[in-house]
């Protein structure tokens, strides 16, 4: 990387060099000191780490069904999981 005779930036691959006094004015037209924070549309639909005991044989289950649809199984135990509470799914247990 360097700077050449025209004040350009040059990288290693001269298809991606940039000239330095735009580079500059870029960065000082973002003044951070005074940008008005939002708050984050998403913050409902962040995920929140937990620790939660699975049988093995669950686990096995869901990691089987994760290599053949490709997606990891702990988003598929998260899928189901919201699909059962979306849908009002209740625990129907018999003790006999």
């Amino acid at each position: 990387m360097g700077i050449d005779d025209d004040g350009a930036i040059l990288f290693d691959d001269p298809e991606h060099s940039i000239d330095e006094e735009r580079f500059l004015i870029m960065r000082d037209e973002y003044d951070i000191e005074n940008l008005n924070p939002r708050r984050n549309p998403y913050t409902n639909r962040l995920k929140k780490q937990i620790t939660i005991n699975i049988d093995n044989s669950t686990i096995d289950y869901f990691k089987g069904e994760s290599e053949a649809s490709g997606i990891p199984y702990q988003t598929l135990i998260n899928l189901y999981l919201t699909d059962c509470a979306n849908s009002g799914r209740k625990l129907h247990m018999s003790w006999e």
